[in-house]
């Protein structure tokens, strides 16, 4: 007769066998298993070394490339800009600070001056701003001297306003000379938080350059960029001619660059550079200004229909 003791044997002996056969299945399973996934992990490890070998030398190529256009740059402004002055114009606080130093010092080696530097604060392009600085641009921030265009377009009327104190008209011989109407404006609209005064001084200019960073975003964004294109418009129309550089982001759909280039009126008159914290895009920035006072406008930098740089002076278009 079979007792309890018999049963539980059984059970056991059961419970081992199988226990028994899941490991010897799972072992023989694994093996081939642990032996790809050794081959798939040696073979990243390879890759991985690859790249980061292939890294090295991309950063060394285009530190290399940098070092080569900082060197040259220098010889290829050289005389293009001699005698001119050039506004400086920073469109957000993402513009880098060295990348404004730069520029400078490559107008300076260009035989021109930098005339001033003009940070344009958030204020400036804000939708909730317009009416209070229509109010000061059509009362008392304008000069007597000044015609404003017949429209109720706050943007319109500040961009008006600033490149006519801001700009020489490229036909007048001499610089303009109102210093007071210069000094008069940036105050009234830095009491606006519109901009500030990054220079000690601000004079007339023959060339406005506008340099801006990152793209805008929000509700609003094709409003801001709008008082922007317009205000290089205006600067450009006043002035020998504007440039609008910036870096890549800033050529996407909400950049100021983006924006301007697929504006067919303001794009045909204002050259834009999308790579503007490279030495290449400061150099086109430059370059750039020198063909504007041609009449002759172009895309620059390494976006969709751009050209690296400007034709330099003295070589085939």
């Amino acid at each position: 007769m079979i007792d309890f003791r018999y049963h539980l044997v059984s059970l056991i002996a059961v419970f081992l066998a199988i226990a028994l056969g899941i490991v010897i299945g799972t072992t023989a399973l694994n093996q081939p298993l642990l032996t790809d996934i050794k081959g798939q992990v040696s073979s990243l490890e390879q890759d991985k070394r690859s790249l980061e070998d292939q890294t090295r030398q991309l950063k060394s190529q285009v530190s290399a490339g940098n070092a080569f256009e900082q060197a040259v740059a220098p010889a290829l402004v050289s005389a293009s800009l001699t005698g001119r002055k050039v506004l400086l114009i920073a469109a957000n606080d993402k513009v880098p600070a060295d990348t404004i130093q730069k520029i400078g010092a490559l107008v300076g080696q260009a035989g021109g001056s930098v005339s001033g530097i003009i940070h344009l604060q958030p204020a400036y392009t804000d939708p909730g701003q317009a009416s209070a600085i229509q109010t000061y641009v059509t009362g008392p921030g304008k000069p007597a001297t000044v015609t404003l265009p017949q429209t109720d377009d706050a943007r319109q009327l500040v961009a008006a306003l600033l490149a006519d104190v801001l700009m020489t008209p490229s036909q007048q011989t001499t610089a303009g000379t109102d210093t007071a109407a210069i000094s008069s404006v940036l105050a009234g609209l830095s009491a606006l938080h519109a901009l500030s005064q990054d220079s000690s001084s601000v004079t007339p200019s023959d060339y406005a350059l506008l340099l801006t960073a990152d793209a805008f975003t929000g509700k609003d964004a094709g409003t801001r960029n709008a008082a922007l294109v317009d205000l290089a418009a205006a600067l450009d129309a006043a002035g020998s001619g504007a440039v609008v550089a910036g870096d890549a982001t800033s050529a996407g759909n909400n950049g100021l660059v983006g924006v301007l280039r697929n504006n067919p009126t303001v794009s045909a008159a204002v050259s834009t550079v999308d790579n503007v914290t490279t030495p290449a895009g400061q150099l086109s920035s430059v370059l750039a200004l020198s063909r504007e006072r041609q009449g002759t406008s172009g895309k620059y930098g390494t976006g969709q229909d751009t050209q690296p740089v400007p034709p330099v002076a003295g070589a085939t278009p």
